[in-house]
């Protein structure tokens, strides 16, 4: 009852200084009116803190006592005489006199409204304003907000107002039954209100009231908060203190700043550790922390942290602040243990976190995986920065169980990037590293998953992946027999594997790996990844330590030269960097009459071949090594000299190199020469008889006699022998008898170049990362002037050339584009079949890759050439079979990519204009799915080279649809002035997003 009259009288003397301070002419008066309040509450003397100019008007009115103040002032603040003033000084005064007051008055009245009350009833009130100001009301919404603002700063930062608030908590409602029922709402409310604070600011608040500097002292706060309760654990009030800091915690990480938060609360967690590690110099035992108040404060903090999506970025930030403090093995597992003990415990979600996103979904460094796996798996503490067991493993058993289980899975090792895959096979590695023979007998399907993961690993053409697996095998069979490990990789010789280097670091190197590589001659190849095939499991030691020679150096020998064939075997070809020297047997020196063995005389002299036939002869030997080996070793020189034999046999020959097994017939260590040789004995006749070894390859390429690595090797020949096509120069007859009556010593220009008839033009060859250069590019020189002499560019005035010979011959800088439709369209007709030990689409998708690849090859030797036109459109149409461009593999994606690049980079503008003029659709509609279809990989794929891939693919997009607008205005601006009229082309509305791309830094639409 008194309580009532209390609030009755403390709301007549608010309304009274409400109405005077509506009613106020004067500054004076309002300060009065203010002060009137203010004596009720506050132990103000106006005589000391004022002034004296405001002393007569101030001292007549009646000062209270001090226990009759402390009841106005819960009196005031705990009903509804604060909300209903406050709105006034925050709205009228602050609009209107704030700014006419003096700065002794502002800090010692107006202030002490929202400095000396309750933190939690001033917060309440003044947050809303910061946003909420009617501004159609007849107030200045810009004075308020920066007045809020400052009362906020002062109140919250400046006088450390949470750390109030938690003390106000234990005062004023820790006691009071009545209200502790709605104690867990009001915590709620005001840590959303706390929270919310930086969004509500103005753009143009105070520094502090942005949300790292904000929240960095507001985490500061908390730490103090948690600090004072760890040296009073027993007040009756701390359990509802660390329920409000958990929920100040839970809002901080549900608005994206966990990192900040955990920035500041792992190095004061990480130093208690270090203090308890350092005061017990030997091992530290679990009762230590256990038996230490400030553990358990903070476990208890995170027990009340109920939010799962918070504890999950608390526990993924403390590790890699841990990470970047390089706190050591046993001081991280005690941080962690500090936090989260309590919380793996009790809380199901939180140990899931721990061993099932932590280990499967997320990519740690290796060290906090470690930490993970000591924690959450061991869950024993360990002695040296070593993982260590403890007596109970079943946290072990179902781990190893549930990671190998997914390791195992095909559909892992294609939908999951590279870096989540070197996480997960070193957490498998490292449960194996702890567990014994007898253990992983008791365990589940884990043998069994283990040597399948291994297996289907071994296949994949990556060499991180193929590593992957070694690792896994070594380990595993270190648990079944320690003294004897299995080594699959031939570069790793030790008794224990790095994780961190062997397989993190690497994947990290993989990515910063140029995608692409150019020959000498400008000419593109293969991206790395798409050459590991050379690499792959199947013969993994081929072409590492090879030297490889340039092919395209090779000129094509004149057909009608007489040569000695039995010079051709007087000694094997040596490799780059051995002594070229060699002693013919007919050499008339005086060192060839040193006596010898006749016995060894026959025996060479039965080796030597000077004929393909005998050469064909001997390779069917397969009994005779040695005959084989020296066949395969003169073969190129016999085929490169193109006898009249070749046409004849060609296509035998072919077949049986193909057919041959080097590691069968050559010396241990010695395969990969005879293979070299083999290889490039296939390259010389497909280069010197293309129609005749294309029929036969073609035929073997799909035959079930053969196996992946020689369907590999197959397209591998193809694509260097379309190369060396490429780059091959030879004489052919100019078209025309008689020259021109002026002629110009100097090359005549190619069909494709840009015309000008003052100068020439000369195409400027660039280096690229990836692919040819999007546009070719070309520069000439100016016209000299007057009195220069030009060198190098004088014209013959006669009817007939005085050089015959030169005149009546030219040079071809391509042979390939007469032979491509050979080399590609037999290759693409019968891919998608599957027969007995075939199937691209399926099993052999390394095949798969190589064939597109290969067509991709074959695209860019015939770039530019009508040839080139007429094959793209085919092999686009089988790019966009759904098998192959949304092939589950990353091996395959990446050689649609090289092969779509290729088209864009063969086809001329202008002769899609001509398509496009002729009604012909096919083509602008297979382009457009270039582009869609690269946007969509650049978007969603997994796979880093992919991404990059499909980038480059759509610049090469872009510069093609640049090309051809300019090509499509020049066409019809030129037919416009014939006579036939304007050329009018009319795209289909599908088609018109070819022409509708907007280059980066330019203002042109195409």
């Amino acid at each position: 009852m008194e309580r009532t009259k209390l609030e009755t009288k403390l709301l007549d003397k608010v309304g009274e200084a409400i109405s005077s301070i509506s009613d106020a002419k004067h500054v004076d008066q309002v300060i009065s009116a203010i002060h009137s309040v203010a004596l009720l509450i506050f132990p103000v003397d106006p005589t000391t803190r004022i002034g004296d100019k405001y002393v007569e008007r101030l001292c007549s009115s009646l000062v209270p006592s001090e226990d009759e103040r402390n009841d106005w002032c819960q009196t005031f603040y705990r009903g509804v005489a604060f909300p209903t003033f406050a709105r006034v000084l925050l709205l009228d005064v602050a609009s209107d006199w704030l700014s006419c007051f003096p700065v002794s008055v502002q800090k010692h009245l107006y202030n002490l409204f929202f400095l000396d009350g309750p933190v939690v009833e001033v917060v309440q009130v003044l947050v809303p304003f910061l946003h909420h100001v009617d501004k159609n009301a007849a107030v200045d919404a810009n004075s308020v907000q920066t007045n809020v603002e400052r009362l906020l700063i002062l109140c919250l930062l400046e006088n450390a107002g949470v750390l109030k608030i938690t003390k106000e908590i234990g005062d004023y409602y820790q006691g009071n039954i009545s209200v502790n029922g709605s104690l867990k709402p009001l915590l709620s409310r005001l840590s959303q209100i706390l929270t919310s604070i930086p969004d509500k600011a103005r753009l143009k608040a105070p520094p502090l009231l942005s949300s790292h500097l904000y929240f960095k002292h507001i985490t500061n706060q908390l730490l103090q908060i948690l600090d004072d309760r760890a040296s009073s654990p027993e007040a009756d009030s701390t359990v509802i203190v660390l329920s409000f800091v958990g929920e100040m915690f839970s809002r901080i990480c549900r608005r994206g700043l966990s990192d900040l938060l955990l920035s500041e609360v792992t190095p004061h967690v990480l130093a208690h550790v270090r203090r308890l590690l350092n005061s017990k110099k030997g091992s530290v035992e679990i009762e230590t922390f256990q038996l230490d108040p400030t553990p358990k404060i903070w476990s208890k903090t995170m027990e009340a942290v109920t939010d799962p999506y918070a504890v999950e970025k608390m526990a993924e930030q403390l590790l890699h602040q841990l990470y970047a403090e390089h706190a050591s093995d046993v001081e991280a597992f005690w941080t962690i243990w500090t936090l989260f003990h309590r919380n793996m415990k009790h809380q199901a979600s939180v140990r899931s976190i721990f061993v099932d996103k932590f280990l499967l979904w997320k990519v740690f460094p290796i060290r906090c995986l470690r930490w993970i796996l000591q924690f959450s798996v061991l869950e024993y503490p360990p002695v040296t920065n070593t993982l260590a067991k403890g007596e109970i493993t079943q946290g072990l058993f179902e781990t190893t169980q549930r990671v190998s289980s997914v390791w195992s899975k095909g559909e892992f090792l294609q939908s999951v990037p590279l870096e989540q895959q070197a996480y997960i096979t070193a957490a498998l590695g490292l449960c194996l590293e702890n567990m014994s023979r007898e253990e992983l007998n008791r365990t589940k399907d884990v043998m069994h998953n283990i040597l399948q993961g291994v297996s289907c690993r071994l296949e994949n053409p990556g060499d991180l992946v193929r590593k992957m697996a070694s690792s896994i095998a070594f380990m595993f069979s270190k648990v079944i027999d320690p003294k004897n490990p299995l080594y699959l990789d031939d570069s790793f010789t030790g008794n224990a594997i790095d994780w961190e280097s062997d397989l993190q670091t690497a994947v990290g190197g993989v990515r910063s790996k140029s995608s692409s590589k150019e020959n000498e001659d400008g000419e593109i190849k293969a991206a790395a990844s798409l050459t590991e095939v050379k690499d792959s499991n199947l013969r993994n030691k081929e072409k590492q330590n090879r030297k490889s020679k340039d092919v395209a150096n090779y000129v094509l020998a004149d057909p009608d030269e007489i040569v000695d064939l039995s010079t051709l075997n007087c000694g094997t070809e040596s490799d780059d960097g051995d002594d070229n020297a060699s002693v013919s047997s007919d050499n008339s020196s005086v060192t060839s009459l040193e006596p010898y063995d006749l016995l060894d005389d026959d025996k060479d002299l039965g080796k030597q071949y000077t004929h393909l036939v005998d050469v064909v002869g001997a390779l069917r030997k397969t009994n005779d090594a040695d005959g084989v080996e020296k066949a395969i070793y003169v073969a190129e020189k016999l085929v490169r000299a193109s006898p009249d034999e070749l046409t004849h046999i060609a296509g035998d020959l072919a077949r049986i190199l193909v057919q041959v097994r080097c590691s069968d017939i050559s010396v241990e260590g010695e395969e990969d020469s005879a293979e070299e040789k083999r290889q490039r004995a296939l390259i010389a006749l497909l280069v010197t008889r293309p129609f005749e070894s294309l029929e036969t390859l073609n035929s073997v390429l799909y035959s079930p006699n053969v196996d992946v690595s020689q369907r590999i090797m197959i397209l591998d020949v193809m694509s260097e022998a379309a190369r060396e096509l490429a780059n091959t120069r030879t004489l052919k007859p100019k078209h025309g008898a008689r020259g021109p009556l002026i002629s110009n010593i100097s090359d005549p220009q190619p069909w494709y170049l840009p015309s000008d008839a003052s100068t020439p033009w000369k195409k400027v060859e660039e280096t690229g990362s990836f692919h040819l250069n999007w546009a070719n590019r070309y520069e000439r020189e100016l016209q000299p002037k007057p009195g220069q002499k030009m060198k190098g560019k004088t014209r013959r005035w006669s009817l007939r050339s005085g050089d015959r010979d030169q005149n009546s011959t030219d040079w071809s800088q391509n042979r390939f584009p007469l032979y491509a439709a050979a080399f590609m369209l037999p290759a693409m007709k019968e891919f998608d079949k599957k027969r007995h030990g075939v199937d691209l689409l399926g099993r052999d998708f390394i095949v798969l890759g190589k064939l597109v690849h290969m067509l991709g090859v074959c695209m860019q030797c015939a770039s530019m050439h009508p040839e080139a036109s007429a094959l793209a459109l085919s092999l686009l149409d089988m790019l966009q079979r759904r098998e192959i461009c949304n092939h589950p593999e990353a091996y395959v994606r990446r050689a649609v990519l090289f092969a779509a690049s290729s088209v864009l980079i063969a086809l001329h503008p202008s002769y899609i204009v001509s398509a496009l003029a002729e009604g012909n659709f096919e083509l602008a509609r297979a382009l457009e799915w270039i582009r869609t279809w690269a946007l969509q990989i650049a978007d969603s794929d997994i796979d880093r080279d992919c991404y990059s891939m499909a980038l480059s693919c759509l610049q090469l997009h872009a510069e093609m649809a640049l090309q051809t607008s300019r090509a499509l205005e020049s066409t019809g601006g030129n037919s416009s002035r014939s006579s036939m009229g304007p050329m009018n082309i009319s795209l289909p509305s599908g088609i018109s997003k070819l022409t509708s791309i907007k280059l980066p830094s330019s203002n042109v639409h195409l």
